[in-house]
């Protein structure tokens, strides 16, 4: 593994600018996708769920290729993971451009996951942690985190935008062009991620599996982040087109998203500052005990503009402000040496919960014309959460020991 004091202070500083830009680059438009639910599936005469069951194929194949990505990272080094996956992303959303066959459209969501799964943000995020010290590596997680939810605050209304003046279809190539940008940046990251796993074996991954699935505190991140998925993947698939079904205007559905990663800029970097001062489990199970409340609120009350903004500045303070926190812990509970592999697991929880999160909605949408049990199930789940962190150890468990012995 890379120690921190043997890199030149610029060369971090270089990579760790590099890879918000990354961050920002790949994670915009693929959170964003949402605002293009309502005018496709207008212009081409799909059901919601044709749509999203893209997204949902998307987001799993993102799962999936997480972990497989991450343990390349750790073996090879990031930066070849991450330029496979710019290219793949780009290609995926150049095609969603151009195909119209509903069949051939949710396959695409296979080839943009795979993409964006290899260019993540987590991806980054894991490099960038293992260069810095541990006293700054919560900070710096929250950093990238923050990064892409700038792209998310750009991406949404920039979309938004170009659909309404060259169309969705020519705003899908634009999108998928624009991932060539990251291309550039993975020198500076090239010169500083070194792998941290390069002699380890395939027997040596499995073990460091078999031990952190037999961690209590790991199983608990690895649920635990299942719900995030969830709430995540059902608001930003649906809101939109939610915001549209009660009467008001597109603008406000796309702004909806932008207000969300716009506060999640605040959000991650409050939140990796508090998991450098207070317990990080007690702060997650917090941040889902909110999401519950905020949620219901939500719901409860009459929908208008005011509200959908107040809810959407609101959720995007406690939006990926969990990703810092849990990915902090499980450095901090299985050590470093695999961390882009269980990370990439938990990140797989993760995106199994977004599948379950698009795909429902647009399902539950066709058959009832209404969103109502998607968002209670929101809430049970926010609150099932918050428990679940509880009994997490903050301490290193045995496969961190094993790897400091």
């Amino acid at each position: 593994m890379q120690e921190t004091g043997s890199v030149p202070a610029g060369k971090i500083n270089a990579a760790i600018m590099a890879g918000c830009l990354v961050a920002f680059l790949g994670f915009g438009f693929a959170a964003t996708f949402g605002v293009f639910l309502s005018p496709m599936s207008e212009a081409l005469g799909w059901g919601r769920e044709i749509f999203s069951l893209s997204v949902a194929v998307q987001l799993l194949t993102w799962g999936f290729t997480q972990p497989l990505a991450g343990a390349v990272a750790d073996r090879f080094g990031t930066a070849r993971v991450l330029a496979f996956g710019a290219v793949c992303a780009g290609i995926g959303f150049v095609l969603r451009g151009i195909v119209t066959d509903p069949t051939l459209f949710i396959l695409t969501g296979i080839l943009v996951g795979a993409g964006t799964g290899a260019a993540s943000f987590p991806i980054v995020i894991g490099a960038l942690g293992k260069i810095v010290s541990k006293e700054r590596r919560s900070f710096i997680l929250g950093l990238g985190t923050a990064a892409a939810s700038l792209g998310m605050f750009t991406a949404a209304p920039a979309a938004t935008t170009m659909i309404g003046s060259i169309g969705w279809s020519s705003a899908l190539i634009v999108i998928g062009a624009s991932f060539a940008l990251i291309l550039p940046f993975l020198v500076f990251i090239a010169r500083v991620a070194t792998p941290s796993a390069s002699g380890s074996s395939a027997k040596d991954f499995g073990n460091a599996l078999g031990m952190a699935f037999r961690d209590r505190s790991y199983l608990c991140l690895f649920f635990g982040f299942f719900v995030c998925g969830f709430h995540v993947a059902f608001i930003q698939t649906h809101l939109p087109a939610y915001v549209i079904d009660v009467g008001l205007a597109a603008w406000i559905g796309g702004w909806s998203l932008a207000l969300i990663g716009l506060f999640n800029i605040a959000g991650s970097f409050l939140s990796g500052w508090s998991g450098q001062v207070y317990s990080k489990k007690w702060v997650l199970s917090g941040i889902y005990f909110a999401r519950a409340v905020v949620i219901a609120a939500f719901v409860l009350v009459p929908v208008s503009g005011s509200s959908v903004l107040a809810f959407s500045a609101v959720m995007g303070l406690l939006w990926l402000s969990t990703v810092p926190l849990t990915m902090g812990l499980v450095a901090q509970t299985q050590g470093l040496k695999f961390l882009s592999t269980l990370a990439g697991l938990v990140f797989l929880s993760h995106q199994t919960g977004s599948f379950l999160g698009a795909w429902l909605g647009g399902r539950i949408y066709d058959l009832n014309q209404d969103y109502t049990p998607m968002w209670w199930t929101a809430v049970a789940l926010g609150l099932l959460a918050a428990l679940l962190h509880m009994p997490i150890r903050e301490t290193p468990g045995p496969l961190a020991l094993a790897e400091e012995s």
